[in-house]
């Protein structure tokens, strides 16, 4: 690994850390479209992001809302098994897809995302 690609990948982590505690999102939103700038292919890219986004991670952000009283337990508790469940299917489908389809599926999810966040209320 290069230096250059070393600094790439620190400014991803960073990026995507600070986006995900400021405003929420999933850090693969910003982590996949930069890995695949550097090159990874499709499943690469979300492999690797799936990789990072552990519990440790998320865990020090959803502290800081749980301080100010910004975290329904009983919501979460709902969604994160729900989300493990889904996140095992999900994998399964997502590495017997071709990467082209792969990708298409990923660009078109962030269209939609991003048109309700424009154009939405």
């Amino acid at each position: 690994m290069t230096i250059s690609t070393l600094l790439l990948l620190l400014c991803i982590g960073l990026l995507a850390g600070l986006l995900s505690g400021l405003i929420g999102i999933g850090g693969g939103i910003i982590m996949v479209p930069l890995l695949l700038l550097l090159g990874m292919s499709q499943h690469e890219s979300q492999g690797t992001s799936l990789a990072v986004l552990s519990v440790p991670v998320t865990a020090l952000a959803a502290f800081n809302y749980y301080k100010e009283g910004y975290v329904d337990w009983k919501y979460a508790a709902i969604i994160a098994v729900f989300f493990v469940i889904g996140g095992y299917i999900g994998s399964k489908f997502a590495i017997q897809i071709d990467e082209k389809i792969l990708k298409k599926i990923f660009g078109f999810i962030l269209l939609l995302v991003a048109g309700k966040l424009i154009f939405g209320k």
